[in-house]
């Protein structure tokens, strides 16, 4: 294996922590939605100043400053609400900080990968690991001039970095960038400003144990009933006591709603977010909660009745069932999936594909999924894969994380378990020693059918191969024993087998001669070398009482 990188070990996925689930605000009434619109530009407003005080602390960000800023913020919301707006601040900050240090990343990889091409021949051929030379001058002088641009934007993302500096927008770059684009988008200035300011608005709270209905701020009763503490300078808009406006409109969680019930009713905390869809005009409230966590079951046990691995497309899932010794079950199974449109329609594919893997995974009795534990970061660089733009479309299309986030959760609610496998050679090893053998003129096994075996079989604890060397020198076997089946036109089985000859089997010889005469065994009568060696020793001869 001189050459090939360590092989990671399979581990069984931890389940999921938290559970969200989402119901419709129907029939709000005007004055519902202008109080909705007002509480959440006022807290939107006080959720940008503080993104804006916390950027300007930097790496000088301590607990004192974000109790002075916390402070502020109370004077005009109330303390509730201006701990959750300083904490999705610090998770916000974080999560550009960690984007910062993904794309210095990035850059060095990119870096490093041109400054191997520029140092090659022009024209030098590459290897499966490393791109070889530039074709042309023009391409080489193109690429020095990119190298020059990557290196000046690297240091100054180290200069940032170093400086504690991030760069954030509320409300989401992507959406910023439409402003200028409202043609190809199809909006007008109306409908961009409108969803640009739905996405800076800020209703949202955490939950807290001990209190009613286990939220305060936002309280949701068992009957469905919605109320919102109201900040301070939006006091005068209550229609109920303490400063409360109590929503015309009642939810009921059809999904998770008697686990969401049990958590209320034991003043459990929930956290709670109100939002506006604009493209339909409809308000959403959004409850989640933490769950506890749950030890996963032992790799053993996950691997009791089976497995089926899956190997993860562009378009498809292809999945196989195997026992638990390995042995592919069944023929293979596709599950197909669109990744062209809007976000929702890719989700939706998303959804639907695994729902369809896990309910047939519930139907044949397995207890665990065998999946690749991808990561494509550093396989989507232009440098690295040169012009090859539909194949670097084509692992960015690829959900990775998203589809291991939800196969996680959704598997766990039906008493699944993920067990993730390195990827390493899956696809290279499973069309090597599974393709050819489980092809039949009724079944075509594709390359990614193969893979799903190996990922299956690794999952399992198994080599992908399909059998093992013997130990060195075995007396059958010695050390020249083949390390795969034979394939199906390879004449008979394992042993010793009878000559061939151009006759068939117990027919005459084409021209009607034998080809070797009988063998002479020297101790029989008849054969030329008896008279000199003389008839077979017996038991006798060998005691000595013949002479």
């Amino acid at each position: 294996m001189n050459g090939l990188r360590d092989l990671a070990a399979p581990f069984v996925v931890p389940g999921p922590c938290g559970v969200a689930v989402r119901d419709r605000l129907k029939h709000l009434t005007p004055q519902d939605e202008r109080v909705l619109r007002a509480v959440g530009e006022h807290q939107g407003a006080l959720a940008s100043r503080d993104l804006k005080a916390r950027c300007a602390d930097g790496l000088d960000h301590s607990a004192d400053t974000w109790a002075a800023r916390k402070r502020e913020l109370t004077k005009e919301s109330s303390s509730r609400i201006a701990g959750a707006i300083t904490k999705a601040t610090h998770d916000q900050w974080a999560l550009a900080r960690r984007c910062h240090a993904a794309h210095i990343q990035n850059l060095a990889a990119g870096i490093k990968t041109l400054r191997h091409r520029l140092s090659l021949p022009l024209g030098e051929p590459g290897t499966k690991r490393a791109a070889g030379g530039y074709r042309s001058k023009s391409e080489w002088f193109r690429k020095s001039r990119r190298l020059a641009m990557l290196e000046a934007r690297h240091t100054a993302a180290v200069a940032d970095w170093q400086a504690g500096r991030v760069r954030v927008v509320r409300g989401g770059r992507r959406l910023l960038n439409t402003r200028h684009h409202l043609t190809q988008a199809g909006l007008t200035e109306e409908q961009w400003r409108e969803r640009w300011e739905a996405e800076r608005w800020f209703i949202a709270v955490d939950g807290e144990s001990g209190k009613r209905f286990g939220n305060e701020t936002i309280r949701v009763t068992p009957d469905g009933e919605v109320s919102v503490k109201l900040p301070v300078p939006l006091a005068h808009l209550a229609n109920a006591r303490h400063g409360r406006y109590v929503l015309a409109s009642t939810v009921a969680f059809a999904h998770r709603g008697a686990e969401w019930a049990d958590r209320i009713t034991a003043n459990r905390a929930v956290a709670y977010r109100i939002h506006l869809d604009t493209d339909r005009g409809r308000w959403y409230l959004t409850a989640s909660w933490q769950r506890p966590a749950v030890k996963t079951i032992p790799l053993e046990t996950a691997r009791a009745r089976g497995m089926i691995g899956v190997d993860t497309n562009a378009d498809h899932f292809a999945a196989y069932r195997l026992d638990q010794h390995g042995n592919p079950i069944g023929g293979p199974h596709r599950f197909g999936y669109d990744l062209s449109g809007s976000a929702g329609h890719r989700d939706a594919q998303i959804r639907h594909a695994l729902t369809r893997l896990i309910n047939w995974a519930v139907r044949v009795g397995v207890a665990a999924i065998g999946i690749e534990d991808l990561d494509f970061t550093a396989e989507k660089t232009r440098e690295k894969h040169g012009g090859r733009k539909r194949f670097r479309q084509l692992i960015s299309g690829i959900p990775t994380g998203k589809l291991k986030a939800r196969l996680v959760s959704m598997a766990a609610e039906q008493g699944l378990a993920i067990v993730a496998v390195d990827p390493a050679y899956t696809s290279l090893w499973g069309a090597q020693h599974w393709q050819k053998p489980l092809t039949t003129p009724h079944r075509k096994l594709s390359r990614h059918d193969a893979a799903g075996i190996a990922i299956g079989r690794r999952a399992l604890g198994h080599p992908v191969r399909r059998r093992t060397a013997p130990p060195p020198h075995d007396q059958s076997d010695r050390a020249g024993h083949r390390t795969a089946q034979a394939g199906p036109g390879n004449r008979g089985r394992e042993g010793i087998r009878p000559p061939t000859t151009d006759r068939p089997p117990g027919g005459p010889s084409p021209s009607g001669k034998r080809k070797r005469g009988p063998s002479c065994i020297q101790h029989r009568p008849g054969c030329a070398q008896y008279a000199a060696v003389g008839p077979r020793p017996t038991y006798a001869h060998w005691l000595g009482t013949v002479e």
